[in-house]
């Protein structure tokens, strides 16, 4: 890949709308490179970078002394590049990004509320992430605020104006945040006329569980815990990332060996999720056979993992500087001689899946989300993928082990339900081809390195493609290796926007298999 061959185009242009940018680099948070710009050119940064062709891939906020540091991530062609600036904690008010980017929305929103940045022209003012917990002058993310402040008593949320609809034989549809089922709350506004989606207004936060202040003052270990449990079905991959962010700023390197293991785990985390997610769709449309099929597999799966590496979801098998445990030989075969039974059951699946006339009916056309829409929201993963969004980080700017191995990334336009369904059915397959090679490949030596905590102010960024999609973590040290500043952006940020897009013009009881379409995480999005 071309690794910022572009950016001396983007930095011509941005000197072309005079946005100042003050300093460069390429060292410290490589592999992204860092631009420190004026606040006051915030805004006009993003229109340029929206203009050229640039993702918006996340925004987050830390304090340092009587300032707030503000950083955005921006994605091009696989390559990171990090606009950064300063507002003063006094008055910290920004242009916003969202008029650019409207999958900035909701993370700026949080950051509001996190931190009291105020986003001078953002379309949308309302809380997102505190609800009423905390009141209106305390902001949980700053130094003043301790992680032992009880919040304000729960409340009904009565100053939350939902987008109101109105008409003849127009009516509302209030679901959750209390669901008929084991899932986690998040509460859906749907308008509707007979049984016509015209809207849906989502409300999340109900999981807020205060990750990035309870992250603060942990060791090293202590943080790829919290990690492992920002979403516990991509267990793997948060940790994985937040690993990587420490372990970059600490600048140590990982064992060949702990690295190939990490891979291994984190495809299996992938077949595991969609293998229940296929199930799961093929459930919502009363498809019940094939539901029981790939909960089987999906199950058999599991139980290999626990009996491999301890844990049937495989929480806390990543450690910084490597892995917690090494596979055995023993082990290694077991693991290896899974893939092929289970090759052979999806080579008999699969054809009923294509070619099952009332599956195709309903999954077919319906829920779609088109390419515009999923560029302009950055979605990522399969519902990235199903419309047309050809971006995957093992391919397109891959980390060991990922370098040295061949990492297809499966592709379609039609952007409904059927094609992200397609995305995993090939996921599956594929994760299984890389399987078989980190296995049979596996190199030898050690499966982790001594940690060494790195100097105060050391700051670091992971990147991983987690099974939903990118995930990025920012880990800044503090004092005697304490954890500053932890920040994980779970793909479902950019995804959850998708189903409010992907719903019009569909009927109501075609909600739950959309929804499973895409199957954001609330806690990953929580936080």
């Amino acid at each position: 890949m071309s690794h910022f061959d572009w950016l001396s185009e983007l930095l011509a242009r941005y000197q072309d709308e005079r946005v100042l940018v003050r300093r460069g680099s390429a060292r410290e948070l490589a592999p992204a490179h860092l631009l420190e710009i004026d606040a006051e050119d915030w805004g006009r940064a993003a229109q340029v970078a929206a203009q050229f062709g640039c993702r918006w891939a996340g925004v987050w906020a830390e304090q340092h002394d009587d300032s707030l540091l503000i950083s955005a991530a921006l994605a091009y062609q696989g390559d990171h590049l990090l606009l950064r600036t300063a507002v003063p904690l006094a008055a910290p008010r920004l242009p916003s990004q969202t008029p650019y980017y409207p999958g900035a929305d909701r993370m700026e929103r949080h950051v509001q509320d996190m931190h009291g940045v105020v986003f001078s022209d953002h379309p949308d003012p309302r809380r997102w992430s505190r609800h009423n917990r905390w009141a209106p002058d305390r902001y949980p993310l700053r130094k003043d605020f301790s992680v032992d402040n009880a919040p304000l008593p729960a409340a009904p949320e009565q100053d939350y104006s939902f987008i109101q609809t109105q008409g003849a034989g127009a009516y509302e549809i209030p679901v959750g945040p209390v669901h008929a089922g084991i899932i986690e709350p998040g509460h859906f506004r749907f308008q509707a006329v007979g049984e016509m989606v015209l809207n849906l207004e989502q409300r999340l936060g109900y999981v807020h569980k205060g990750i990035e202040k309870i992250a603060e003052g942990r060791d090293a270990h202590g943080l790829a815990r919290l990690a492992g449990r920002v979403s516990g079905d991509s267990t793997v991959h948060h940790a994985w990332a937040a690993c990587m962010a420490m372990e970059r700023a600490a600048r140590i390197t990982v064992p060949p060996r702990a690295q190939a293991l990490r891979a291994v785990y984190a495809e299996r985390e992938r077949i595991a999720n969609h293998l229940g997610d296929i199930g799961a769709i093929c459930n919502d449309v009363a498809f019940a056979f094939m539901w029981q099929q790939f909960a089987r597999l999906r199950e058999l799966w599991l139980r290999d993992n626990a009996a491999c590496c301890g844990h049937r979801l495989l929480m806390d098998c990543i450690v910084p500087g490597g892995v917690a445990r090494d596979l055995s030989a023993e082990q290694v075969v077991r693991l290896r001689s899974a893939v092929d039974p289970l090759r052979r059951e999806l080579a008999a699946l699969y054809p009923i899946l294509d070619d099952h006339p009332s599956l195709e009916d309903r999954l077919a056309t319906t829920g779609v989300l088109s390419a515009e829409q999923a560029q302009r929201l950055g979605c990522l993963g399969y519902v990235g993928k199903a419309s047309g969004q050809d971006a995957d980080l093992r391919r397109d700017h891959p980390y060991a082990p990922y370098d040295r191995l061949h990492v297809p990334s499966p592709l379609f336009q039609t952007g409904d339900v059927e094609a992200r369904m397609q995305v995993r059915m090939q996921e599956v397959l594929d994760s299984l081809e890389l399987l078989v090679v980190l296995l049979d490949t596996l190199p030898d030596g050690a499966v982790q390195v001594p940690w060494q905590a790195p100097a105060a102010g050391s700051e670091g960024l992971g990147l991983v493609e987690g099974w939903r999609g990118e995930i990025l973590s920012y880990v800044r040290f503090g004092a005697d290796g304490r954890i500053a500043r932890y920040f994980p952006r779970d793909p479902s940020w950019f995804n959850w926007p998708a189903l409010e897009l992907l719903i019009h013009g569909n009927i109501v009881p075609d909600f739950p298999v959309c929804n499973k379409s895409v199957n954001g995480s609330y806690s990953g999005h929580d936080l």
